[in-house]
């Protein structure tokens, strides 16, 4: 049985863990109110750019000019898989959402016999990759010095992307990252970067038909790097309020099951304490009767 000293240190010390927890539960929920208001008013330009896009590459998907990084390279043996993860830990399953959404494609694309190249942003994510696949890593982006994400960081990831396929280092990429929806549910999610793919282009065949000036494979070929700049922004802005969103709801989880620990140890404690003062009292009848 477990004397009420050690009892009574292991009581101060979980009380000394829910402060820290309660405190980056509430440090969660500040940062969370800001991450989500950017990433929400990214939503909509995001958007309509990608069906602004998707209607003009509706007109150039047949044409032989068409940008390169419309049409693709004609092949998809070799996949750049963007990991994009967070660069701070105790955020519950946040990370590893992620990462397994990516081994999973990992997996379906070597069983298709093709080559698999990541690239990782943020630390959390690059520990739990190149574990399995450190081989397969061609470069880690650090933004441990950001403090607010801003479009000079995804425009410098989608540079280097971009740098890359047109060295033709690779036939698709592939962005990974956990969409934002509750403080208590984030989706992972995969997204085609190269070649470009349109979810919201307008289907409608009543839909207007715009003729544009210049044509539609030049204002393409100067809009789809901007998209993917745009595209990667996005999907940072989403981890952002998803990493605040989780962590804020691992602290909460975390200071509650503190407090229960501390009610359990509190019971054995004056239980215990309990036992030794009965014990004592038995000692001392029993020593009168014995005189």
């Amino acid at each position: 049985m477990a004397n009420l000293k050690d009892l009574k240190t292991r009581i101060d010390s979980v009380k000394s863990t829910r402060k820290i927890t309660k405190a980056m539960q509430m440090v969660a929920a500040a940062k969370l109110r800001r991450a989500q208001e950017s990433a929400e008013a990214a939503r909509p330009y995001a958007l309509q750019m990608d069906a602004v896009l998707g209607n003009l590459a509706k007109g150039a998907a047949n044409s032989p000019t068409a940008p390169r990084l419309l049409a693709g390279t004609g092949k998809d043996d070799v996949h750049l898989l963007i990991v994009a993860t967070s660069e701070r830990g105790l955020c519950g399953g946040f990370n590893s959402s992620i990462v397994k959404l990516a081994r999973l494609k990992i997996a379906e694309l070597q069983a298709a016999g093709k080559t698999v190249k990541i690239l990782t942003v943020g630390k959390k994510g690059r520990e739990q990759m190149k574990r399995e696949y450190g081989d397969l890593m061609i470069k880690h982006v650090d933004m441990s010095e950001v403090k607010n994400i801003a479009y000079a960081n995804a425009h410098d990831i989608a540079a280097d992307v971009l740098m890359r396929f047109d060295t033709s280092e690779f036939d698709v990429a592939t962005v990974f990252f956990n969409r934002f929806k509750t403080v208590m549910e984030q989706i992972p999610t995969a997204q085609q970067l190269i070649p470009a793919v349109f979810e919201n282009a307008d289907e409608d065949a009543s839909a207007p038909n715009y003729e544009y000036e210049p044509d539609e494979d030049s204002i393409l070929a100067d809009l789809l790097p901007r998209s993917i700049a745009t595209q990667v922004f996005t999907a940072l802005l989403e981890n952002g309020a998803s990493e605040q969103g989780a962590r804020m709801s691992a602290m909460d989880n975390a200071t509650r099951n503190a407090g229960d620990m501390i009610d359990a140890l509190t019971i054995k404690y004056n239980r215990t304490r309990q036992a030794a003062i009965t014990n004592e009292l038995i000692e001392i009848i029993s020593g009168a009767e014995a005189l």
